[in-house]
């Protein structure tokens, strides 16, 4: 009899807000393969978002909440259309390097990125 894991996977994405769609679109696919999707839930970018835009102690309170999803997640996914990778998203896929998960990207990473 092979292995049944006990649990779906469960996959972090992460990524820059400007790609909300995209997370989306990632979040879907993995749902419907059978994942458990954590992701971040606020994409707040400018005044004209209708939730606003995030406060300084939102955005850093935010940034620990993600890490702390990281932290649950079997691997992560970095989804990155362009290969553009942020200054937020570098310092989770650091963190989930440290901490051993396994990262992957949705499109190769920018040669100038050192991700």
């Amino acid at each position: 009899m092979p292995d049944v894991p006990d649990r779906p996977e469960i996959v972090c994405l992460c990524g820059s807000a400007r790609f909300a769609d995209e997370m989306a679109a990632a979040n879907r696919d993995l749902t419907l393969a059978g994942a458990i999707v954590v992701a971040p839930g606020v994409f707040a970018r400018s005044e004209h978002d209708a939730a606003g835009v995030p406060t300084d102690a939102q955005k850093a309170a935010l940034g620990v909440l993600h890490l702390r999803k990281i932290d649950l997640a079997d691997r992560v996914l970095v989804v990155n259309p362009g290969g553009y990778v942020g200054e937020s998203t570098t310092r989770e896929i650091a963190h989930a390097r440290a901490t051993g998960k396994p990262v992957s990207f949705t499109h190769p990473v920018a040669e100038s990125d050192p991700s």
